[in-house]
């Protein structure tokens, strides 16, 4: 198969690019390098390097891609809240502009969207028909391009498929970034700083591994549309999560506590059945493995 992976030099792409490689599928890697690095690229990929929002409809037509793995975005919620317009014109035109590409093609999209961010507040494992009630401009521009894809299925009868990810973790992940709270907690730990932990820690979250969620992006190439939550209903505080770092870490060291962050979740978790059922997908990977496995890469770097 021959795949574009937009956003397939950062964390979660460039794993995504490794699993199609491992199984002989010929891959495009389709990144502006603002975030993403070029030693998560490996040899067998070939590099397009540009802006979905202007270089969509070049790329796809070098490549004539079956499948494109939508992963570019901007994901900072920091970043949305201060300039909403920036975080919509990648999340929102720049999806535009790859499904505009693709419609010329016949390409299939995969598109990584969020779950939590768009639930907003859960009181127990959210499923797809969860109320939608985002908090922030990112949550927002990620729910528009949902629509947007929804649309253009039924609009012009594609097969493109949503994903709505949990927290994601793993090797690769940023430490410096507003999205990766486990390398961020790993990072400090491996330099000797003190990881910091808003509000009282009883905050919590759905973490699901990085190789997990790219199953879960491989199988749903196969799937004739939807949309489905990529995540383990299994819920985790901060104080738990730190607590569980520490161990995978071999290091003990007192947080530091800080006033709760305005418009913080309390609650995020997902309700994966769909994907079990339909796409014979679930998450394997515990969160201790799964931490193990990220310690050693942050302690290697």
């Amino acid at each position: 198969m021959r795949a574009v992976v937009t956003g397939g030099a950062g964390f979660i792409g460039s794993h995504v690019v490794d699993a199609l490689l491992a199984r002989g599928d010929e891959v495009h890697v389709f990144d502006d390098f603002s975030s993403g690095r070029p030693e998560n690229v490996p040899a067998g990929a070939r590099v397009h390097e540009g802006d979905i929002r202007v270089d969509s409809a070049r790329v796809f037509d070098e490549v004539r891609p079956a499948v494109a793995f939508h992963l570019a975005a901007q994901v900072d919620v920091r970043v949305s809240v201060e300039r909403p317009d920036h975080d919509a014109d990648i999340n929102i035109v720049g999806t535009l502009r790859v499904l505009e590409a693709a419609l010329r093609h016949g390409t299939k999209i995969v598109f990584s969207s969020t779950g939590g961010a768009i639930y907003g507040e859960c009181d127990g494992p959210a499923a797809e028909d969860h109320p939608l009630a985002p908090l922030a401009p990112y949550g927002v521009s990620k729910l528009a391009a949902e629509e947007y894809i929804a649309a253009w299925n039924r609009l012009y009868g594609a097969s493109h498929v949503s994903l709505r990810f949990g927290n994601v973790y793993g090797p690769r992940q940023d430490p410096h970034g507003e999205a990766g709270v486990v390398a961020i907690f790993m990072n400090l730990l491996r330099e000797g700083g003190t990881p910091k932990i808003f509000g009282d820690g009883t905050q919590t979250r759905d973490y699901v591994y990085v190789g997990d969620v790219v199953a879960a992006t491989l199988a749903a190439a196969k799937q004739d549309g939807g949309v489905f939550n990529v995540g383990t209903a299994t819920e985790t505080s901060v104080l738990d999560l730190y607590e569980r770092t520490q161990r995978a870490a071999g290091i003990e060291r007192e947080p530091e506590f800080a006033p709760a962050r305005a418009g913080e979740l309390q609650r995020s978790v997902l309700d994966p059945s769909r994907a079990k059922s339909a796409l014979g997908w679930q998450a394997t990977r515990s969160f201790d493995e799964g931490l193990g496995e990220t310690w050693a890469w942050i302690s290697a770097g």
